[in-house]
């Protein structure tokens, strides 16, 4: 537990009660709770929860797999866009013609 001096705790027992609508005690016993941080007093009172990063486990062969699929769907988006493109640059061609 950290120890904190009478300013420090006035200081955070200031941007607390700006922040929120909790009296002075309850505001102490939170700093107290959340290890006087008043960042993390200020997100439970608006109910925002840290966000935790939850890794997926994956497999070794899983993650194989994921990166082919990528590989692939980037590839065939990619000869999507150029067979687009010369599709395009075919028809300005014919219209540029006549």
């Amino acid at each position: 537990m950290e120890i904190i001096d009478n300013e420090a705790m006035s200081e955070k027992l200031g941007i607390v009660a700006r922040q929120t609508d909790y009296d002075e005690e309850t505001i102490k016993q939170k700093l107290i709770e959340y290890n006087y941080d008043h960042m993390a007093v200020i997100r439970e009172y608006m109910g925002l929860n840290k966000k935790e990063n939850k890794a997926i486990v994956t497999s070794l062969n899983q993650e194989i797999y994921k990166q082919i699929r990528r590989k692939i769907d980037v590839s065939d988006f990619n000869r999507k866009q150029c067979e687009k493109l010369k599709e395009e640059i075919d028809k300005n061609k014919n219209d540029n013609e006549n």
